[in-house]
Formats: C-alpha cells, sequence, structure tokens
C-alpha cells in the first residue's frame, strides 16, 4: 500500500462540495430579503408616526414602503433563482423534494420526525433530509408564492389597470377583497417568522451534534463524511432519504 493510501485511510472524513454557489448566493440573498420585508412590513401595518401630523412622518412611510417594495422585488428574483437551479444544480440541490407517492420517503419522513421528537440529531444528511424538504416546500416554496402574489396584488391596487393589476389583481376578489388580502399577506408573514425560527433552531441543534460542517456549509458550500461512507450510498443520495 502506497503512502498516500496509507494516508488516506488515516483520516476519518473527507469534504464533500454540497452547496453550489447560486444555493449559497439564493441562501443569504433570501435570508435578507425575509428579514427587511418582516421588519418594513411590521412597521407599515403598525407604524410608529401618525400620518396625520407632521410631514415627515408621511415620508418615513414612503421610505419604508420604497424598502419593502424593493426587497419584495429582490426576494421575487431569488425566488426564481432557485426555482432554476432546482433543476439546473446538483443532485443536493434537489434533495428532500417530497416525493409524496413512494413509501421510501414516508419511512424517511416518519423516522426523521420521529427523531426530532426524542431531540436525536444522529441522523446524517449531506443535503435536505425529507422533513425540511417538506416544509421547505411548504413555507418558502407555497407560502413565497402566495405572499408574491398577494403583495404584488396589493401593489397593483396603486394603479388600476396596470401591469401588477392585470397580472395579479384577480387574487383580491379570491380572497374576499382588499382588507382580506391583506390580512392573509399578514398572517403568513407570521408563518414565516416561525419557520426561520425553527430553521435556525434546528441547524444550530443538528450542526452542533453531527459535527459535519452543516453550520459553515452555506459559506464554504462543504460539509464532510466519513471515508467508509463515501465507499456505499450515502444515506441521503439527493432525494432526501
Amino acid at each position: 500500500m502506497d503512502v498516500l493510501a496509507q494516508s488516506r485511510r488515516r483520516r476519518l472524513y473527507e469534504p464533500v462540495l454540497v452547496w453550489q454557489w447560486p444555493i449559497r448566493i439564493f441562501h443569504w440573498v433570501f435570508a435578507s430579503a425575509i428579514t427587511v420585508l418582516f421588519v418594513t412590513g411590521i412597521y407599515i401595518t403598525h407604524p410608529i408616526s401618525n400620518a396625520t401630523g407632521e410631514a415627515g412622518g408621511l415620508s418615513r412611510m414612503a421610505t419604508v414602503r420604497t424598502i419593502h417594495f424593493t426587497a419584495a422585488a429582490v426576494f421575487t428574483i431569488a425566488f426564481f433563482w432557485r426555482v432554476a437551479w432546482f433543476f439546473l444544480g446538483n443532485r443536493y440541490a434537489r434533495s428532500g423534494f417530497p416525493q409524496l407517492w413512494l413509501p421510501s420517503w414516508w419511512r424517511s419522513f416518519l423516522r426523521q420526525a420521529w427523531n426530532y421528537l426524542r431531540h436525536d440529531y444522529r441522523d446524517v444528511h449531506l443535503g435536505h433530509n425529507a422533513l425540511a424538504g417538506l416544509s421547505y416546500v411548504i413555507v418558502p416554496v407555497l407560502g413565497g408564492a402566495f405572499m408574491m402574489g398577494t403583495g404584488f396584488a396589493m401593489y397593483g391596487e396603486s394603479n388600476p389597470g396596470g401591469f401588477w393589476d392585470s397580472l395579479c389583481g384577480w387574487i383580491r376578489p379570491l380572497l374576499g377583497g382588499s382588507f382580506r388580502t391583506h390580512t392573509a399577506h399578514h398572517l403568513v408573514a407570521w408563518f414565516f417568522l416561525v419557520f426561520v425560527i425553527v430553521h435556525v433552531y434546528l441547524v444550530l441543534m443538528n450542526g452542533t451534534q453531527q459535527k459535519n460542517g452543516l453550520i459553515s456549509s452555506m459559506i464554504s458550500g462543504r460539509k464532510f463524511r466519513r471515508i467508509e461512507d463515501s465507499q456505499r450510498t450515502e444515506n441521503d443520495d439527493g432525494q432526501g432519504a
């Protein structure tokens, strides 16, 4: 056995490129957009200043709304960027996608849910596990599409018959009018806050217990796996199993 082979055997882990740079950029841009949208959205709903007072209050609200709309544009671009990279990226870009028609997916989902209920974070995945994949589809994907649709529907009210009103204005009567559209938009925003809190918690818990580079992987793109795991099928092979 040559020296290189002996050195390799001594190593316990090897780095694996999991998150390509488009995924990492998306993650941080999307997270930043969500943060700005939530903070500015709360201000728009519950402004600190009274619009009937000094003109400065009106100017402040206009600025906050402009920031909110700009962040919404960034959110939308990042959303479709990620959808495109679902098809263009490596297998980890598609990991965890809920394959509800497969019994193996349900077994993986139930096992992961049971492990989390027991605070057991030892089930290591290089990509997303089944539970994470389903949560991403429900909140960032479906929830994100809902927020974009209702947001642009409300934005279109300022220009009846304009582009955004023509594209998304039908959503307002579908939801029962402008007020209910605003209310639904506001409520779903809180689901995003809960999602972010749970996401950060699970990342920290998994990262500190698995010690496979989970936390740093959204910067470096790399996680670590045991050498022997690379000689056989990985725990998650891009399908979230």
